[in-house]
């Protein structure tokens, strides 16, 4: 399997964590930006798709025109100071960078979901925008997303609630042994809660770092409680968990994906 395929496999299992029937989903990608987005069936209009495109097409033109004159923005794998007049998706990405010492391209992923999130939700009511597990949520209901551990027993076992108060916020999952991304550690899933996805994707990366067993659990959690912003965690590691924070954690019964109904 290619990088291609393992990414559009993993994808699909995230895409069925956070699916909601009162809302109306739709699919964008451009090169590695895979993305699926719902919102409240009443917002819906077939405009909304262009215009995510326009922005997707936007900020990846921002990020990319920036790393044409700054290419260590792309490769470093720790904070490094910006360019005076980077663009406001750079600006985000460096920030969380420096909130928890990874390289700032560890929090794209967040950072397109959140910004598009933002602009669809001044006109929709609800909004989730997913790109890679990592999740933007604006609701006016409570949710809940599942969680995907790969051939963790926790798989679809398990969701995290989030009241609609709590929103908007982000919900980023980091993982080891699941998706192509980069990652140093072994852990099935780090799930990290945040006051914006960007900073929630940076903080999953650099907690996922530390799993390497699931002795190694507490690590995670101990090195994300002390960041402003992060509301909670959740590590898993083969059959084993620890959370932290506002968490609430809830079984849930639904079939893995591909078994038929």
């Amino acid at each position: 399997m290619n990088n291609r395929e393992e990414r559009d496999h993993v994808n699909r299992h995230y895409r069925a964590l956070h699916e909601g029937t009162n809302l109306r989903y739709y699919k964008i990608n451009i090169r590695e930006s895979d993305l699926a987005i719902g919102v409240d069936k009443e917002s819906y209009t077939d405009s909304l798709v262009s215009f995510s495109y326009q922005e997707l097409r936007r900020l990846r033109s921002c990020l990319e025109n920036h790393i044409q004159l700054q290419p260590e923005f792309q490769t470093s794998l720790v904070p490094i100071p910006l360019l005076d007049g980077a663009p406001e998706i750079v600006r985000r990405m460096g920030k969380a960078a420096w909130a928890v010492g990874v390289g700032p391209m560890a929090a794209v992923a967040g950072a397109i979901s959140e910004m598009i999130g933002e602009k669809l939700l001044e006109s929709c009511r609800e909004v989730v925008v997913e790109n890679g597990g990592d999740i933007f949520l604006g609701s006016q209901s409570d949710r809940i997303i599942a969680v995907y551990a790969g051939s963790s027993k926790f798989t679809y076992k398990i969701g995290i609630r989030v009241e609609a108060h709590e929103t908007p916020l982000g919900i980023c999952t980091s993982s080891g042994t699941v998706g192509p991304s980069l990652s140093f550690g072994k852990a099935d899933a780090v799930v990290i809660k945040g006051s914006t996805a960007v900073l929630a994707d940076a903080a999953a990366t650099a907690a996922a770092n530390r799993v390497k067993t699931a002795e190694d659990l507490m690590k995670a959690i101990d090195f994300v409680k002390d960041i402003v912003g992060i509301t909670g965690i959740l590590a898993i590691k083969d059959n084993k968990m620890a959370a932290w924070g506002h968490m609430e954690i809830v079984p849930i019964e639904r079939r893995k994906q591909g078994e038929s109904s």
